[in-house]
């Protein structure tokens, strides 16, 4: 039996605005999914929060790189403090966010403790660098990019720790077909199936090659990073960009309970929900129910 504990990173400092004067609200994530009793029913104990500090991008103007990145750079730290905290004591930290950028958090904590793979299940690749992009500024967008070491050095090398992750430790699952960075990932080799191709090849069977890939004896374990527009809209609407042609429940809960039942994988997140965009709260029933029966035996 896994020790599953959770814990809060409710982050929206990687996200653009809805609308002027408002923000993302993708950090009500957590609360969200706690009001479902997502605690209890994996049986998990308390991890607390990880405060993020305020969403404010001051008088940043498209070209200024990263918004939020000093405030990043300080979060970021503070939440890998306390995923590698739980990491070391052998348990398995559920995070629950925020937005995409706290996966750099967990990419910070575990390439403190040795070479770790990544699984990231994403309805993109958040590969958006300044190679590829001249649109660089929402790190929720681009923290794929800036894990491997593509982009600002105040946050590609925190800890002078640059890359977090490497190219051939990375597995993206999710995509969909027409992806603009499919040609990008292709050339440099980082592995990612659409959703096109899972269902071609069969969900379970690629995560199960997945996954054995990824206890490869060169790497001390994986982490999965689940965003929630990896569903399809008709069933997930409640995410910042809404792309159809995305998963199925039951398709999602296949590869996460593959990918997050192997051994080593050390833990997971999950991301980008809005609960602002979900007045009834039907998203976050599904992700709760759908991470219930993905993790829990």
């Amino acid at each position: 039996m896994r020790n599953f504990v959770v814990i809060d990173a409710p982050s929206n400092l990687g996200l653009r605005p809805p609308a002027p004067g408002t923000v993302p609200g993708c950090y009500k994530l957590a609360g969200a999914l706690r009001e479902q009793d997502i605690v209890r029913r994996l049986g998990a104990r308390e991890g607390g929060v990880v405060v993020p500090p305020r969403y404010d991008r001051g008088d940043w103007r498209e070209g200024d790189g990263v918004f939020n990145a000093a405030a990043l750079a300080a979060y970021t730290p503070r939440l890998a403090d306390r995923i590698e905290q739980h990491v070391r004591a052998g348990d398995f930290p559920v995070v629950l966010g925020g937005d995409c950028s706290i996966q750099l958090g967990a990419s910070l904590a575990l390439r403190r403790r040795g070479r770790y793979g990544l699984a990231a299940i994403d309805g993109s690749a958040d590969f958006r660098h300044p190679g590829n992009s001249t649109a660089i500024g929402a790190a929720g967008g681009e923290e794929l990019a800036l894990g491997t070491g593509r982009g600002q050095r105040d946050l590609t090398d925190l800890e002078g720790l640059r890359p977090y992750l490497r190219d051939e430790d990375v597995r993206l699952f999710g995509m969909r077909d027409e992806d603009e960075d499919r040609a990008e990932l292709t050339r440099l080799k980082i592995s990612h199936t659409t959703v096109g191709e899972l269902r071609e090849r069969g969900v379970a069977e690629v995560a199960a090659a997945a996954a054995l890939s990824l206890e490869a004896p060169e790497l001390d374990g994986f982490w999965v990073h689940l965003d929630a527009d990896v569903l399809d809209p008709e069933v997930m609407p409640a995410v910042d960009s809404p792309d159809a042609g995305g998963l199925l429940p039951d398709e999602l809960t296949t590869l996460l309970r593959t990918l997050a039942g192997s051994e080593r994988c050390v833990g997971l997140n999950v991301t980008i929900y809005d609960p602002d965009l979900d007045p009834d709260g039907t998203g976050a029933t599904l992700l709760t129910d759908l991470l219930v029966a993905a993790l829990v035996p």
